[in-house]
């Protein structure tokens, strides 16, 4: 216990000499850094009294700069009021001057008002004579002439009138006599310019009636079992298919409709190509070809009005214009003849300074009806006249697709070019031609009328069925019967077949008299025979 005590207050004792060491050598270091803190009081106070110097140095400094520069502009702004104000002085001695000068202006104004109004003065007194002395005038002719001023008046406007009338005759007169001399040389000129200017020759497309198969396996599935597929596709194409007899793998398509023949031959050809041939391909094929067919129908009149520039045309109308393109009119496409016929009916308008956009109208028109005539009855321009009355057209239009192949009469200049643009079309080389059947059954028809003639050993249709040639037999025919036989043959022609262009018939008799003595004059005669030898010809042109 005693030891505890004594332990206790041997630490008291520790602790409190512990603290009065720590007392100690905190007061000794309160004593340095009151110490630095002196010297860095004295340090800054020698620092700021040296900044402060600098400071005052550089404010005396900015200050006499800044009053030298308001000096400098104080000086210059003197300036410029200096010279302002010698502006200002000129300026005033200006205007002074512009004033005096204006008050001498007014000054010769006002004389000149004032010599002005004196001669309106002097002019009215004038024009009260000049009055005065008509007046007296008049009365003197009057009185001299015994007439009235009215009466002479009416007398001078007769005699005008009578010479006007008698130059106005022979004006006339002479305008219509330089007319009909002049009016075939200009016509003539304007077609031909109308023809060069206006047709253009364009592939002929939709003439054919047939459809290639090559393929055996494909014809078979084409025909089906029993002929079922060949006859169902007539069934919803309204055709009639048959194969030639001379060449099996030749479809023709018959039919006299264009549209149903388009579509029968593009559904047979998509199904040829797909080579997939069952009812429901059959069906879905000929549906999408007439889908194909009138889409090209809508969007051939729709380009083609365009093309024209002839104005709006109603939907329908355009469609029926489309048909135009699968019908033909003796190997003419009948839309691109339609076309041809405006463009020149609107060159011809042009020159003639008539409506160019009412004469493309009435051109393309003018064969509107071929569109429907193998589905309506009716000609094409009674069924042309009344498809342009139902869509409300033009009366010059209607009549122009009335009178171009003359059933009614005229009434328009515009059915005049119209007709004229029909007739170029139409008429001018190389515009219409035949079909292939057409072509063969005129070569045949030629040889038939050679060969019927009596006397005759063979004919032969050359040069594309434009010259037939004739070889008599020349025991029976002489040369004056071989030049009557050429003769009859073109009358015939004439009477008997259509044709374009001209044709050439040549009959020739060739007559041989051959005689042989030995071998080797027998060989010279043959030489010689096939160097001098000619036969006689006979022509004659149909």
């Amino acid at each position: 216990m005693i030891y505890v005590i004594l332990g206790i207050i041997a630490c008291i004792i520790g602790g409190i000499s512990g603290v009065s060491l720590q007392k100690k050598r905190y007061a000794a270091e309160i004593a340095k850094a009151n110490q630095e803190a002196s010297k860095l009081l004295d340090r800054a106070r020698v620092k700021a009294q040296k900044e402060t110097e600098k400071i005052n140095e550089a404010s005396d400094q900015q200050t006499s700069d800044y009053k030298e520069s308001i000096e400098e502009e104080l000086d210059s702004y003197q300036a410029d009021n200096a010279t302002r104000q010698i502006r200002i002085n000129q300026r005033e001695n200006g205007l002074t001057q512009t004033a005096t000068r204006l008050d001498q202006v007014h000054q010769d104004l006002s004389k000149r008002n004032n010599e002005l109004s004196e001669l309106k003065q002097s002019i009215a007194d004038l024009k009260k004579q000049a009055v005065d002395l008509s007046k007296e005038r008049v009365e003197t002719l009057e009185k001299r002439g015994d007439l009235t001023s009215a009466q002479a008046k009416e007398q001078i406007f007769d005699q005008l009138s009578q010479d006007l009338t008698r130059e106005k005759d022979i004006e006339l007169r002479y305008q219509q006599d330089e007319a009909a001399v002049n009016a075939p040389k200009i016509a003539k000129i304007m077609a031909v310019d109308a023809i060069q200017r206006g047709p253009v020759d364009m592939p002929r497309e939709h003439t054919e009636h047939t459809v290639q198969i090559y393929d055996n396996s494909t014809k078979q599935k084409l025909v089906g079992r029993d002929g079922q597929n060949i006859r169902y596709i007539e069934t919803l194409t309204g055709v009639d298919l048959v194969f030639d007899p001379d060449d099996g793998s030749l479809l023709h398509v018959v039919t006299a409709d264009p549209i149903r023949r388009e579509i029968a031959k593009m559904a047979i050809t998509n199904l040829t190509v797909s080579k997939q041939i069952n009812v429901q391909s059959i069906e879905h094929q000929v549906q999408a070809a007439q889908t194909d067919v009138m889409n090209d129908i809508r969007k051939t009149g729709e380009q083609t009005v365009s093309s024209l520039h002839i104005g709006w045309m109603h939907p329908d109308l355009i469609k029926i214009i489309g048909r135009l393109k699968y019908r033909t009119s003796y190997g003419q496409n009948v839309l691109n003849h339609s076309v041809e016929v405006a463009d020149i009916a609107g060159l011809l308008a042009a020159e003639l300074g008539l409506n160019v956009k009412l004469a493309k109208r009435a051109g393309l028109l003018h064969d509107i009806g071929k569109a429907i005539d193998r589905e309506v009855d009716g000609t094409h321009v009674e069924l042309g006249v009344k498809i342009a009355e139902t869509f409300e057209e033009d009366p010059q239009v209607i009549n122009s697709i009335a009178s171009h192949h003359g059933d009614v009469d005229v009434t328009t200049p515009i059915a005049h070019l119209v007709a004229a643009g029909d007739s170029i079309s139409g008429g001018r080389p190389g515009a219409r031609s035949e079909s292939v059947e057409e072509y063969v059954n005129r070569l045949k028809s030629l040889e038939r009328i050679a060969s019927s003639k009596r006397g005759v050993r063979e004919s032969y249709a050359i040069q594309a069925g434009r010259e037939i040639r004739i070889m008599v037999d020349p025991r029976k025919v002489n040369d004056q019967q071989n030049a009557e036989l050429a003769n009859q043959v073109k009358d015939e022609i004439e009477d008997e077949l259509t044709y374009p262009g001209k044709i050439k018939v040549t009959s020739i008799r060739d007559f041989k008299a051959v005689a042989f003595i030995g071998v080797e004059k027998k060989k010279a005669h043959r030489a010689n025979d096939g160097k001098n030898h000619k036969p006689k010809k006979a022509k004659s042109n149909a």
